[in-house]
């Protein structure tokens, strides 16, 4: 491997499809860690993986594929598990967003 290649590129699609479940199950467990937080501390968070998953080839619609991540239609999900955003975490957000460019 040269010095330049990134060690994900090592991992197989079982490895990674893996790891991309045991991901999405644990936040699906850990639903008491919001949308927003996610957002305003790593900049992506699970609406942001059901848009992933339609960038590498998922067929479905938006509702589809938030519905694969949630575990739930998104509607459920918000009305069950989400909290409102408070203006603290809307601004976390914003300044995390903008660190996503690269």
């Amino acid at each position: 491997m040269n010095s330049n290649a990134d060690p994900l590129d090592s991992l197989d699609d079982a490895q990674s499809a893996a790891a991309f479940r045991r991901l999405v199950r644990h936040l699906r467990h850990r639903h008491d860690a919001q949308n927003i937080e996610l957002m305003g501390l790593a900049g992506f968070c699970r609406n942001c993986l059901a848009d992933w998953i339609r960038d590498a080839g998922f067929e479905g619609d938006k509702e589809a594929a938030r519905e694969v991540i949630h575990g739930m239609p998104s509607a459920e999900w918000k009305a069950t598990r989400q909290t409102p955003a408070t203006e603290e975490q809307l601004a976390r957000m914003e300044a995390s967003i903008a660190k996503n460019a690269h």
